[in-house]
């Protein structure tokens, strides 16, 4: 068993936001490949899916961004998913929109809701695939950039980036994160 968690905030007023790229990827992934419904457990929402044979659950914390780990440490207890069956999917606003990097372990840079799952796991060693949803625009706060929504330019580049993310978890699931680091990154 794999979980993949796609980070974001829950509400309508954050849909479609930098911040929720998390959240479309894994709700592309549930239209495809999902076994029904989002339910509610562990404070997010989850369902089963069958990547192309590999059975993984996929999670949206419904915690906020900062306090993804809330969510995803107790789901990792509960199905007894070790840290290297887990991906995370965050924005990155370090990377240009577009771009997405794999990574097996390393420091949160930045994003407050990997952080806080990196805290409460107790380890960096929690693989994450990391969405471009950058640069952040001279004299911008990153907050108030993440927390925008994509421009009606931006939004054939979201759509294939999102497709790109869901065809690179579906590789995760089969092949691996080296395999993912060597194909999706750059």
């Amino acid at each position: 068993m794999k979980l993949v968690v796609g980070l974001g905030n829950p509400g309508r007023k954050y849909h479609g936001t930098r911040h929720n790229i998390g959240f479309a990827v894994i709700g592309r992934l549930v239209d495809r490949y999902g076994s029904g419904k989002m339910r509610i457990r562990n404070q997010g929402e989850l369902t089963e899916a069958n990547l192309d044979g590999v059975r993984v659950l996929l999670l949206c914390p419904q915690t906020y961004m900062n306090r993804s780990g809330s969510s995803v440490q107790p789901a990792c207890d509960f199905y007894q998913i070790e840290p290297h069956d887990l991906l995370v999917i965050c924005d990155d606003f370090n990377l240009q929109l577009g771009k997405t990097r794999f990574r097996r372990a390393g420091s949160a840079g930045g994003q407050k809701g990997l952080a806080d799952i990196i805290q409460r796991m107790g380890s960096d060693a929690v693989p994450r695939l990391r969405i471009g949803i950058g640069p952040v625009p001279e004299r911008w706060d990153p907050s108030g950039f993440v927390l925008g929504r994509f421009s009606a330019g931006e939004s054939d580049l979201v759509d294939e980036m999102v497709g790109r993310a869901v065809t690179a978890t579906v590789a995760w699931a089969n092949e691996g994160i080296e395999h993912c680091m060597n194909k999706y990154n750059g």
